[in-house]
């Protein structure tokens, strides 16, 4: 995710980016965005399904915030997700 937007109102764009590169470096494709301001549910995110189904099946690895998203989308286990965390945190 890369957070764009001004100050106190965030907008983050959902990527996806080499590991090898720098944080704020190239992005290879973008996948969709999240604008967690809005109160309209249906605005809120905007998501290539698609794509990232193609991006997993290739090995991407995303980020936390990202696995929760696509958790409530059922596109991974959102029980793995869970178990993960926990696994982590101990």
């Amino acid at each position: 995710m890369s957070r764009l937007g001004r100050p106190h109102r965030p907008f983050y764009r959902i990527n996806a980016v080499d590991s090898r590169v720098k944080r704020d470096g190239a992005v290879i494709e973008t996948l969709g965005w999240y604008d967690p301001m809005s109160t309209d549910a249906t605005k809120q995110l905007k998501l290539d399904t698609d794509r990232v189904k193609h991006w997993l099946s290739k090995g991407a690895q995303p980020s936390d915030t990202v696995k929760d998203i696509l958790a409530k989308l059922n596109l991974v286990d959102a029980e793995s997700v869970k178990a993960e965390r926990a696994a982590r945190a101990q």
